[in-house]
């Protein structure tokens, strides 16, 4: 720390604790009377920031931490790292670099509270991923059947199922009606279908009967769904209160109407632009910071055009899924795919460029 009127550094640790954070907070306030604070550091979000930010006499100022590292190895080529020289070097970026760093300005609540949202919706959605790969592995073992009569596996009905007939065997001595009852109090009403599902099951031959593999994968797939139904259930909150959330945003339906934004992508592209529209002077500011807009490096008579790999990672996510979604939705999407597809290009770099034009119409 260092005063403007001093050319004293002062180092002091403070303990990882709210009381301590506070309190340290508390003596800034009191020994510099409320004025600003600039506070630089390695963080953009995480413990820190939430019990900073709440404070109006702090400028945050976010510094990437591989900017930290390459200023230190510029001076230390032996790599030597210690906390305290960090904390020197964000010093003095703050000092000598402030025209180059930009202050953090934090959301409206609703705003940080719809991002923090859509973003572990978005890792929930991952982990059913993984949870119905796990269940698919365990059930080509034993119970591979079950895989043809549900398609998709991402449904209440299909968990429901495994934990009431864990085997083939349970599945085939429940009578032809109950099964029929069973499909249609999980709302599969079409006639057809269930009478030839439950043909299959009756049908069917097991893959083995081997005890030593049937007993634990029948105890293992009852786990797998009900952590699968939880899961489903939790996204399920989390769609109705994004929902909710993004209805009270001024322009929401700007987003909503945008081609193949749906309900979970619209939120995801409000919060890509924010309320601070003065964040983003032009259109190519955010294709930088997005991730989208390539990076060119040139070095004598060598060129060489890559995409960028620090940014935002589920930001630049965002953008691509929704040009991906734009293709069936919007005709001019679709011949602009197909015209870098004629060109050359691969999907992702299709998919890329549809989402640069994107950022720039809107």
């Amino acid at each position: 720390m260092q005063a403007v009127d001093s050319d004293k550094v002062e180092l002091s640790v403070v303990a990882h604790t709210p009381e301590a954070i506070h309190a340290w907070v508390a003596q800034l306030r009191q020994r510099f009377e409320g004025q600003k604070v600039a506070l630089c550091t390695e963080q953009k979000q995480g413990a820190l920031i939430y019990a900073l930010c709440q404070y109006d006499f702090i400028v945050l100022f976010p510094v990437n931490p591989q900017t930290v590292a390459k200023y230190r190895r510029a001076f230390t080529p032996s790599r030597a790292k210690d906390d305290p020289t960090d904390a020197y070097i964000l010093l003095e970026l703050l000092l000598k670099h402030r025209d180059k760093l930009t202050a953090w300005q934090p959301g409206s609540s609703q705003i940080r509270e719809l991002q923090k949202l859509v973003e572990w919706r978005r890792k929930f959605v991952d982990d059913g991923v993984r949870l119905t790969n796990r269940i698919t592995d365990v059930l080509k073992g034993y119970y591979p059947q079950v895989l043809e009569w549900f398609r998709d596996k991402n449904t209440l009905v299909f968990c429901d199922f495994l934990t009431q007939y864990s085997t083939l065997e349970a599945a085939q001595q429940a009578e032809p009606e109950t099964l029929n009852q069973f499909f249609i109090l999980h709302r599969c009403r079409y006639t057809k279908t269930n009478a030839k599902r439950i043909e299959k099951i009756k049908l069917s031959t097991p893959l083995t009967s081997d005890r030593a593999i049937i007993e634990p994968s029948k105890m293992i797939i009852k786990a797998l769904a009900i952590q699968l139904r939880t899961l489903l259930f939790s996204i399920e909150q989390f769609n109705q209160t994004i929902e909710q959330l993004f209805a009270q945003m001024p322009d929401a339906d700007l987003f909503a109407a945008l081609p193949g934004a749906g309900e979970h992508l619209a939120p995801r592209l409000l919060l890509a632009f924010g309320e601070e529209r003065s964040r983003f002077s032009r259109a190519q500011d955010l294709l930088q910071y997005a991730g989208i807009a390539p990076v060119t490096e040139r070095s004598g008579k060598k060129d060489w055009v890559h995409w960028r790999w620090s940014c935002p990672k589920f930001l630049r996510q965002s953008f691509v899924e929704w040009a991906e979604q734009s293709r069936q939705h919007s005709f001019w999407a679709k011949a602009f795919y197909e015209a870098q597809k004629r060109k050359g290009k691969t999907h992702q770099e299709a998919m890329r460029a549809l989402a640069f034009k994107w950022i720039r119409i809107i």
